[in-house]
């Protein structure tokens, strides 16, 4: 997924990329420059029914609740809406409540397996954890991340690790190689995932090979 709120870099992503969905929050929007209104409104007319995951700025559960399903009825979304939460005793009051109520849950701001462990045990149906920002304190973001992945399949669980906070293209392949089941990337990084200068020579040297020799108009 594209972690981002920028219009123009998701119009010229979706152009080409076969991303699932977006992610945002309030330091998204904040580099955006939008509101979350206009922000969410552009946004949904590029991705179509592809995954958008919002998240609430509420710290008390009745408050997040509240904000999360007003969201949905906002923005006149469906099963492609996800709401993120921050995995505090109050946001995980509100997963249950809102899975109970038929809403989609991602738990975010997430730096242990025991705060996924028990986001997915409240019914998120994605965890994500900040794989970058952990690694920043001396942790280990990627271990972090195996971690979580081997719960969710240990125990069955009905959760999918969304992993977040990239600053290099290595730790999102580190992430695939550990079960992640998806990551959200800036733009900048996804575009720099999918290149390799070997790639550009080879296609370099197929056309000039090719130049006389492909004599079927098209």
């Amino acid at each position: 997924m594209a972690d981002t709120a920028n219009i123009e870099s998701l119009t010229s992503l979706y152009d080409f990329f076969p991303l699932q969905g977006v992610t945002t929050n309030p330091t998204i929007l904040k580099q955006s420059g939008l509101p979350l209104s206009k922000a969410v409104d552009a946004i949904t007319q590029i991705i179509g029914d592809g995954m958008i995951h919002i998240q609430v700025i509420s710290e008390e559960t009745e408050d997040i609740v509240r904000e999360a399903k007003k969201y949905k009825n906002y923005f006149d979304l469906g099963d492609n809406y996800y709401t993120k939460i921050p995995v505090t005793p109050q946001g995980y009051k509100a997963m249950s409540i809102l899975k109970d109520a038929g809403i989609n849950v991602t738990a975010t701001a997430i730096f242990t397996q025991q705060q996924a462990l028990v986001a997915a045990k409240a019914g998120a149906d994605f965890v994500a954890p900040y794989v970058s920002r952990l690694d920043n304190i001396s942790s280990h973001g990627i271990d972090v991340v195996s971690d979580i992945a081997q719960n969710i399949f240990e125990y069955n669980l009905n959760s999918k690790v969304l992993a977040a906070s990239f600053k290099t293209v290595d730790q999102i392949y580190r992430v695939s190689m550990k079960r992640a089941h998806s990551a959200t990337v800036s733009p900048e990084l996804l575009r720099q995932l999918i290149n390799h200068p070997m790639t550009d020579i080879s296609v370099k040297n197929f056309v000039k090979d090719g130049a006389d020799l492909y004599d079927i108009e098209f």
